[in-house]
């Protein structure tokens, strides 16, 4: 589970500075990686899905919000 929440973890911070470079420079690095065929789209699912499994079990894993 840890290397699976680290990666979804990585996927989030990569998805939030895309976004910043974006808002920032007009700069999309995923697209500029991958290309706008279909290899880009996939990486934006794999961001979304992180942040959603991030989204729901951030209360168990996050150690200020489990602490009592």
């Amino acid at each position: 589970m840890k290397m699976l929440h680290m990666a979804a973890f990585i996927l989030v911070v990569v998805g939030g500075l895309n976004w910043g470079l974006v808002g920032l420079f007009n700069t999309n690095l995923v697209d500029s990686i991958f290309g706008t065929m279909g290899l880009s789209n996939i990486v934006y699912i794999l961001v979304g899905a992180s942040a959603v499994y991030l989204g729901l079990t951030h209360k168990s894993d996050c150690k200020v919000c489990s602490a009592k």
